[in-house]
């Protein structure tokens, strides 16, 4: 390939997949981009980041700096949600490069006459360019380029330091190089901060044994307000299927007046644009979802992309599904879990453009018509990756409010790939990470690795699919423990609400992470008035977040050396180090546990500072690198807010 440039643009970060994906970021975060420029031979280069959003006609420009071999660094900030694009550029630059070589002679005492001569072409070239004032001056200068008896006062105008900033200014970018367009994603902050609650709105009720209404739920909404979550999720709100319907506890056999799995979706009363009749109309769904919004809560939906054997796609689009020789199709199956209430999506469908189309008009419907913002969605990793890209994009183009969290428990690979596809938030394995070496281990490769750039984690201790071990013992100090560090390792969180709030813990069967008597497959009635230590913390801890930005993001982050295994601590701080926290948990829940903490001199710096805790209302003041902390079972973690 012919290419007359010298310059070389190599190693440009941050991108994905060599550009195939958008990197993420929120509105007023920076990029920050990296590359390596240089050319052949010894010549002065120049370089930069250009970048626009989509809905800008012209590029901006920042330049970048070196930093060193042959690194360059420049960053920008984003303020339009949407997507960017951006892209180094690289120049030869002749007028630094003639000044550069030019003042190494003057320095070794050559006469440059000759330099001086060719220095004032360049001063005229940018005349055209320069404001009034840098024309007067650089007029100035090529007269003593020019005159040989002004030979003393060109020197001293070769090697200034003004003429070198109007030279970068208006460069001469000769031969420029560019790299390959990259793209960013801006969402709002939600899709970076968010505090998620669930309760199955069937089980809102007052009266024991009445299934719950919309009506219900809008009665709880007070409640999940003021401890401090600012997103409601609800499993499934549509009519469920009776043909193959589960029964309690997973029970193939469903007994009379057995509810069903919210997840087996569809029947003779509607399918994915239908709501449940026993829980309302979608009039109804609307006032809470309303309700929720004067109260500073966003109502998630549950987009779950499977059809029970009787929704009325089964019939009116057959070939929706893979039918069998025998005339039936195969039920859904995560061995060794059996779905034989649920039909899968036949992705692979001949009619698969119609397919994809009337998915897309289900998540618009409820976007249009209730004023849904955020969708969990289930078992994503089950269909096509690029199913993903299309419906996200397509929705963002008109809706770039709404947000997606992939609920994918499943291999490393494809869970990053749904996140490059767009989803704006991720489940993790959070849950099953519990030893100081585990968490660090996990939050390090997730804040540390390009991960940064596009996985934005979602920590839950619990669902109603997961009853893990960790929680299984019912000790309080755990769920003290897991809530606190999901809370502040994380930026967003969630809970599923009564059960973790009121410990229910006792599993399906020893050796099973499921809950016996599941909420999956039928209503409990709850009493939420209880207001336990763990509710009380809870509220507490989501109010912090709330207050502090360092707290509202997750990449920034230092793990701080301990002496103690089961003591774990960790600083965050938010880009401009405005807001900077320290965290020290405490692993065991059944010890005091004593152990010095090493401060990231190099990040807080080596002056006296003072923690205050801000569960407690406690100060102490911390002078050296080394500092003491004793914790209990009954608080097994400060939160120390940074005071200089």
């Amino acid at each position: 390939m012919q290419h007359q440039t010298r310059i070389v643009i190599e190693n440009v970060k941050p991108q994905l997949d060599s550009g195939a994906f958008a990197i993420k970021r929120i509105l007023g975060q920076k990029v920050t981009v990296t590359a390596d420029v240089f050319p052949d031979g010894h010549d002065v280069v120049e370089c930069a980041v250009l970048y626009k959003h989509e809905t800008d006609k012209k590029w901006s420009e920042v330049r970048m700096t070196p930093t060193e071999n042959d690194s360059w660094t420049a960053e920008f900030i984003v303020d339009k949600q949407g997507t960017y694009s951006y892209f180094v550029e690289g120049w030869v630059d002749y007028a630094l490069n003639w000044q550069h070589g030019t003042e190494r002679k003057i320095q070794d005492n050559q006469h440059v006459k000759s330099e001086l001569l060719e220095g004032a072409e360049y001063t005229n070239d940018i005349l055209k360019s320069a404001d009034k004032t840098e024309v007067s001056y650089l007029n100035d200068v090529s007269k003593f380029f020019t005159d040989e008896s002004k030979y003393d006062s060109a020197i001293e105008a070769a090697m200034s330091h003004e003429l070198t900033a109007i030279f970068k200014k208006y460069p001469t970018r000769f031969l420029a190089n560019k790299s390959i367009e990259l793209q960013v994603y801006v969402d709002r902050k939600k899709a970076l901060f968010s505090t998620w609650y669930e309760f199955f709105p069937r089980s809102a009720s007052e009266v024991e044994g009445k299934h719950g209404t919309f009506k219900d739920c809008e009665k709880l909404l007070p409640r999940v307000a003021a401890m401090g979550f600012d997103t409601l999720y609800f499993p499934p709100i549509h009519p469920i299927g009776e043909v193959n319907r589960k029964g309690k506890n997973n029970a193939t056999n469903a007994e009379a007046g057995d509810v069903g799995s919210p997840w087996g979706i569809g029947s003779k009363h509607g399918g994915h644009k239908a709501t449940h009749p026993d829980l309302g109309s979608i009039d109804d769904f609307k006032s809470l979802v309303k309700k929720a919004k004067s109260l500073g809560i966003e109502v998630a939906m549950d987009y779950a992309l499977q059809a029970a054997p009787d929704h009325p796609w089964v019939k009116e689009h057959a070939a929706w599904f893979k039918w069998r020789p025998d005339g039936t199709v195969q039920y859904a199956e995560n061995p060794p879990k059996k779905y034989q209430d649920i039909q899968p999506i036949y992705f692979e469908s001949q009619d698969w453009k119609n397919l994809w189309q009337e998915l897309l008009d289900v998540a618009l419907f409820w976007i249009e018509e209730c004023d849904i913002k955020v969708y969990r969605v289930d078992n994503p990793h089950t269909k096509p990756f690029f199913f993903w890209g299309w419906l996200i994009a397509e929705i963002k183009k008109k809706h770039p409010d709404v947000l997606f969290l992939a609920e994918a428990f499943t291999r490393p690979k494809i869970m990053n790939e749904l996140a490059k596809q767009g989803f704006s938030q991720s489940y993790t394995y959070f849950t099953w990470r519990d030893s100081k070496k585990e968490l660090t281990d996990y939050v390090t490769e997730l804040t540390q690795t390009d991960q940064k750039e596009f996985y934005r984690p979602n920590f839950w201790p619990n669902t109603p699919d997961i009853n893990p071990f960790s929680l299984q013992s019912g000790n309080e100090s755990v769920y003290l423990q897991k809530y606190f560090l999901a809370a502040t390792l994380s930026s967003s969180v969630g809970i599923y609400g009564p059960v973790f709030e009121y410990r229910v813990c006792e599993p399906m069967a020893a050796g099973k992470e499921e809950y016996l008597n599941s909420e999956k497959y039928e209503f409990v009635k709850w009493d939420w008035t209880i207001q336990n230590k763990l509710t009380t913390l809870i509220t507490k801890v989501n109010s912090i977040r709330k207050q502090h930005e360092s707290l509202q993001q997750t990449n920034n982050i230092v793990f701080c050396e301990t002496s103690n295994e089961n003591v774990m601590a960790y600083y965050k701080f938010d880009d401009a180090k405005s807001d900077e926290t320290l965290m020290v948990v405490s692993l065991d829940a059944h010890n005091v546990v004593q152990a010095t903490v090493k401060l990231p001199i190099a990040e807080i710096g080596n002056e006296p500072i003072q923690v205050h805790d801000l569960i407690t209302g406690n100060s102490y003041f911390w002078d050296k690198e080394y500092n003491f902390v004793e914790l209990s079972p009954e608080l097994p973690f400060h939160l120390f807010k940074i005071q200089r």
